[in-house]
Parts: structure tokens; sequence; C-alpha cells
């Protein structure tokens, strides 16, 4: 049957950036069609998922983990190798965003927004799939962006971190499509979380997004979940390369 393809039963997931937002989504619609979650975050304030996770019978182990720092990032791998036996499914998730135009956006910026949005997510993906490629199955989700494709304004760090996501996630599936490891991303369209707030409060940008946008809204953490549960699920076993937007329409304008 079709929709047993869409089970995660027996899966464990990694769910980066699970606190909130869209990574908090993910993760409890991960566990609602099966998974078992691994959450880190850099706050490590998971309450929420973990509460949601656990009352669905799956279970929820939390990390704390500074993806802008290398030595973290490196020590976190090793817990979560040490601590579990296998991860089947990551969501590259976490993120930051950085705003200032560019003349005045300084290195530290772009350092610290290439360094989480990019470095950290080969870094980890790398890590995590060697131990897919000598089991021959894992699927790896990137959280790209609707700025993989364009350019945006004031965030030029962020454009090309997430621009570097979408080259990324080709170079992997070229390497590993064939060892039986399925690597895509999701490109959000313009999703109401904490990141996109200053957008949403500035009424000037508010109203030239939403004139844009055919769905006439902004989207919702919630709305991401579905191409998140079929990119990490059997159902999506010929799929490599790709990039799902869920935009409400934007890319179509």
């Amino acid at each position: 049957m079709i929709l047993d393809k869409f089970k995660l039963n027996g899966k464990t997931a990694l769910v980066t950036g699970c606190n909130r937002g869209i990574g908090k989504a993910i993760a409890i619609g991960l566990a609602e069609a099966g998974a078992d979650i691994i959450g880190v975050s850099r706050s490590g304030k998971m309450n929420e998922a973990e509460e949601t996770i656990l009352a669905l019978g799956k279970s929820f182990k939390s990390y704390v983990c500074d993806f802008s720092d290398r030595n973290d990032l490196y020590s976190f791998i090793k817990t979560v190798k040490e601590e579990h036996n296998q991860v089947d499914i990551l969501i590259n998730n976490a993120g930051t965003i950085l705003r200032s135009p560019v003349a005045e956006h300084s290195d530290e910026y772009w350092d610290k927004v290439i360094e989480v949005n990019l470095n950290s997510q080969f870094i980890l993906s790398r890590e995590m799939g060697i131990a897919m490629l000598e089991r021959g199955y894992g699927k790896i989700v990137f959280i790209a962006s609707l700025l993989s494709f364009q350019g945006g304004i004031t965030v030029p760090g962020y454009a090309a971190s997430k621009g570097g996501i979408k080259t990324l996630i080709m170079a992997l599936s070229n390497e590993w499509a064939s060892k039986g490891i399925n690597i895509n991303g999701i490109a959000p369209g313009y999703i109401a979380t904490d990141n996109t707030e200053a957008l949403r409060n500035n009424p000037e940008r508010n109203k030239a997004i939403m004139e844009r946008i055919p769905a006439g809204r902004w989207g919702n953490p919630e709305d991401i979940v579905g191409a998140a549960v079929f990119l990490s699920s059997d159902s999506a076993s010929y799929l490599n390369g790709s990039i799902i937007t869920v935009d409400g329409g934007w890319m179509g304008r």
C-alpha cells in the first residue's frame, strides 16, 4: 500500500534546530510518521517538542550544540555516534540570518552565517553519511531557501550560504545516490518564524511580499512537514539531488 511507504517506524531522525519554528514542526511530524527523534539546538530548549513527541510514544533525546563553533560541532557528532546505534534520517535545518546592506556587512556577519548555514551542514552530512554508506541506506534533507534561487536584499551571507546548499545537495547526490542515500532539499517560502519577524514587521516589505504570493498568505512551519516526511520516507526512494519549493506559489510568479 502506498501509504505504508510514508511510514517511518523503526527509523531514527536527527533534526537540527528543532527548538522552534520549522525544525520543531518537522521533528514532531517525523515522530507522527513513526520515527524516534534526536533533537539538537543551540539553546537546548526543546521542551515543547520533547513533550509532544514522547506523548506520541516515540523517543526523544536532546543535545546542545553551537553550530558556529567547529569544536562544539565535532564534539556533538562524537557524542551522537557513541550514544546511538544509527541515524537513518538527517534533517539539516539549523540556520541563522544576519541583515545589513552589503557595504556594511562585516566579516564577522559573513563568517558566522557561512559557518552555521553551510560549513556545519557539510560536516554533519559527511560524518553522518559515512555510517549511512556502510549500511547502504539513508535520507539527508537540507532546508534550503528561496534565496537558493534568488539574491535577496541586505542578506548577502545568507543568500550565499543557501545558494551553496543548493549545489551541495547536488554534489552529495552525485556521489551517494547510487549507494542507497537520498539527498534532497526543501526551499520554504516566506514562513512566519523568528527569522522573518523583521520582514513581517516592516509594512512596506510585508506588503510587497504578500502581493507576490499567489496563496495570499505567509506560510506556517507546519506547511513544511508534508514535504519533510515525504523526503524522509521510502516513497521518495527515486528522488535525488532535488529541491522542493514550498512557497505558496512564489517561484511561479
